[in-house]
């Protein structure tokens, strides 16, 4: 899963999930998105990052440029050893909250990638990764 070309990011702070955006951007932006489609991928892992932080306390943000024949892309994994989601189908409903917050996070990070994945172990971790194809 580790590319070679991949930036690890260790979220521990608040400064661990900007530094994450900021990595996020860039390396879409080298990889030929435009603004928009780099904003997109960046408020997409602020919301993986904040999770992280909201709901496991730590963890990682991996970002790799990656290939498939001719396509382009990008792909994120955040990944913890946090306490895990209960009910994985219902964190993916969308205004469903654990928080208290407006519940957008995981459906709307789905909505604006073209590829989601989501693996949560109870007492094991979460793991989301996206990719966005330029």
């Amino acid at each position: 899963m580790n590319h070679p070309n991949s930036i690890w990011i260790p979220v521990k702070s608040e400064s661990d999930l900007v530094r994450s955006i900021v990595d996020t951007k860039r390396i879409a932006n080298e990889i030929g998105f435009d603004n928009n489609a780099c904003q997109m991928i960046a408020t997409a892992v602020s919301e993986l990052s904040r999770n992280i932080l909201k709901y496991a306390g730590k963890g990682e943000i991996i970002i790799s440029p990656i290939q498939k024949g001719y396509r382009f892309g990008i792909e994120i994994t955040a990944q913890d050893r946090g306490s895990g989601i209960a009910d994985v189908e219902q964190a993916m409903a969308d205004h469903f909250s654990s928080s208290g917050t407006l519940g957008l996070g995981l459906p709307g990070v789905k909505r604006m990638m073209d590829e989601f994945a989501i693996n949560s172990v109870l007492e094991k971790g979460t793991r989301v990764t996206i990719k966005k194809w330029r």
